[in-house]
């Protein structure tokens, strides 16, 4: 569908995957999250100074290779995207929600964490490969449309996964206060819940209580309604990929799309 040459898009790719690959660590050491895809973090083991400063190499190593790309433009969208990100942690922390702002602020989040680095990449492949405006802006929809839904998904997954599969405690959002999308049209519909005025307030929930109400969530309608809404993303990244003709490479990026709705099936 692209033509570009293929040694730069692996070493973009590479590039990508360790900005990936940063951003967990430094995550893991901001959440306390001891467990990563059920094995131990970094942090686990080391001392928060060395896991600092591992994800510190790591992001330089991301850099580099993004540079060896040659590419100017793709430097500026890798060094914005790392902005997008870090801003987002950021504003996440600082941040005391409203629920009128709840699902404003969900989705705010959300491109920060996730789809920023999916729009990097269609981005940054499409540059490299010199296509016209109109393709490139395909793609940047693309990869905006598909990072929101996959973290969709991943936000449904932390209540309905098992924590064998998604290798951390099951409703482990929960448990830090955070409030996705399922907890969102949980809200909504539930207002009166007494541990969701817990979460509301900031105030640290007891285990009975928060397992209580990740059980009423999953039960509720809330889980649907979250995966319709990333059906929703997914059939628009499709409609993105109308620019283009039929070929291997655009059945992929469609193929890529079902799998993220069908993953928490």
């Amino acid at each position: 569908m692209l033509e570009a040459d293929p040694d730069k898009l692996i070493t973009l790719a590479a590039a990508i995957e360790l900005l990936h690959t940063a951003t967990l660590v430094h995550d893991d050491l901001i959440d306390g999250s001891l467990l990563r895809r059920g094995l131990p973090t970094l942090n686990a083991h080391w001392t928060p100074a060395a896991t600092v400063l591992t994800g510190d190499f790591i992001f330089a190593r991301a850099a580099k290779l993004a540079a060896e790309t040659n590419s100017v433009e793709v430097m500026r969208l890798f060094a914005e995207t790392l902005a997008t990100i870090v801003n987002g942690e950021i504003t996440q922390m600082f941040r005391n929600s409203s629920g009128a702002t709840y699902r404003e602020e969900y989705f705010e989040r959300i491109y920060s964490k996730t789809a920023s680095m999916f729009e990097l990449a269609t981005t940054a492949a499409a540059v490299l490969s010199r296509v016209g405006e109109s393709a490139r802006e395909a793609v940047r929809n693309y990869g905006y449309e598909i990072g929101m839904a996959f973290q969709i998904v991943d936000d449904v997954l932390d209540f309905t996964g098992e924590q064998d599969t998604v290798g951390k405690p099951v409703a482990s959002d929960l448990r830090q206060g955070l409030i996705t999308l399922p907890t969102i049209n949980y809200l909504e519909a539930h207002p009166d819940d007494p541990g969701l005025r817990f979460l509301r307030a900031g105030a640290q929930i007891d285990e009975t209580r928060l397992l209580k109400l990740a059980q009423s969530i999953r039960e509720s309608e809330a889980i649907e309604e979250a995966i319709d809404e990333a059906r929703g993303f997914v059939e628009r990244a499709l409609d993105c990929l109308e620019e283009f003709p039929a070929s291997i490479e655009r059945k992929a990026l469609e193929d890529l799309g079902m799998y993220i709705v069908h993953r928490h099936l």
